[in-house]
């Protein structure tokens, strides 16, 4: 007796299953172990390995694989001036997509005040840095016109989480942060009401240990404070370079004063006569050995030369005119002007300028370069 043949109907949904479960197992380059294909991929640029096939494009998100820059943006609502929601984004230069960040802790919830009818005019700061791969909330004002952060709130782009750092030995708003190997810095500002001590004070943590250490880290510790309290003028972005920590007291053309801190020697000095001088808008600095500031008024990216103690000028352009805020890193020179984004190639011989596009509805505040996200599990 003749038996009759079995058949196996297959969906598309389950072929579609199927087909992905067979690229997953598929080696990265057949004939190797993959420990041995990563060492090899792992020197070809993402963006050739994004376009080749899935498993190389997984791999680049994956944290087995050397992570590549990413842009961090910091946006606020275009479509209300009275709006207050802040938003926190990736973009992924490999794939050109911005992604939202996962949700801040719901406790205590993040309240942030960036427009108050009493101030039609300018917006309140939200101060952030970027520390060891960490995207850190240090300050920001609430409605009732008092510091909204009693500790950092950080952003770890490996985890895709966030967490809270030590708490503050003086909450502030409206001070100076800046960022030196790896070391977060706070000085100056303003606390629930005003204060000469605190005004003159500077704090340190570092990041690094906390990270490794955290029951046993002694979180902020002080360091030699400010001769006087004229940096709680504005909020201000001090700038790691060559061992020093570098800031001035107010932002723009106006006429300013400057202090250089040596982290070594835990001492202040008087900003250099030119650094000064050429400090005419946003400034940051490049693996904090190349300074770069965009004049505000006429959209010039200049290079700081120590040697000479000038600004040395290498590219300018109107769409940069206004500048609110700049990063440096990769080779790339980050403006955010006017809640738009824009980058300038200064590796290339002639450097060139792109704007990136921003999410619709948002307008960008802050920016920062740091490893992209690894993938969601």
């Amino acid at each position: 007796m003749a038996m009759s043949e079995a058949k196996t109907t297959i969906s598309p949904s389950e072929s579609k299953k199927q087909s992905q479960n067979d690229d997953q197992h598929q080696p990265l380059l057949p004939g190797l172990p993959d420990s041995v294909a990563l060492l090899s991929l792992s020197l070809v640029h993402p963006s050739v390995l994004f376009s080749v096939c899935t498993s190389w494009r997984r791999l680049i998100y994956s944290s087995s694989f050397p992570p590549f820059l990413s842009l961090y943006a910091l946006f606020s609502s275009s479509a209300s001036a009275s709006s207050n929601s802040i938003h926190f984004y990736s973009f992924d230069p490999i794939s050109s997509d911005w992604h939202p960040l996962p949700p801040t802790p719901p406790d205590p919830p993040l309240r942030l005040v960036l427009r108050h009818p009493s101030f039609i005019s300018r917006n309140f700061p939200i101060q952030s840095v970027s520390a060891s791969g960490n995207l850190i909330l240090l300050a920001a004002t609430t409605h009732n016109f008092l510091h909204a952060l009693p500790r950092p709130l950080v952003f770890d782009p490996v985890t895709r989480n966030w967490t809270f750092g030590p708490p503050f030995t003086t909450p502030r708003r409206w001070c100076v942060v800046g960022v030196l190997s790896g070391v977060v810095y706070m000085a100056s500002g303003i606390g629930s009401h005003f204060s000469m001590d605190v005004a003159r004070s500077v704090e340190k943590w570092d990041l690094s240990k906390w990270k490794k250490y955290q029951v046993n880290s002694n979180g902020w510790e002080k360091v030699s404070g400010l001769r006087d309290g004229r940096f709680s003028r504005d909020a201000i972005d001090a700038v790691g370079w060559r061992g020093k920590l570098c800031m001035v007291n107010v932002k723009g053309h106006a006429a300013k004063e400057g202090a250089v801190y040596d982290a070594e020697k835990d001492t202040w000095q008087d900003m250099p006569e030119g650094m000064i001088i050429g400090w005419r808008g946003p400034v940051a600095a490049m693996d904090e050995d190349v300074m770069y500031v965009v004049d505000e008024a006429n959209g010039a990216l200049r290079k700081y030369d120590p040697n000479k103690d000038v600004w040395e000028e290498i590219f300018e352009s109107e769409r940069l005119r206004g500048a609110d805020q700049i990063a440096a890193g990769g080779g790339r020179v980050c403006v955010v002007c006017g809640g738009e984004i824009f980058v300038v190639d200064v590796s290339a011989a002639t450097p060139r300028l792109w704007a990136v596009e921003t999410p619709s509805g948002r307008e960008a505040l802050a920016i920062h370069i740091l490893p992209r996200m690894s993938n969601a599990d």
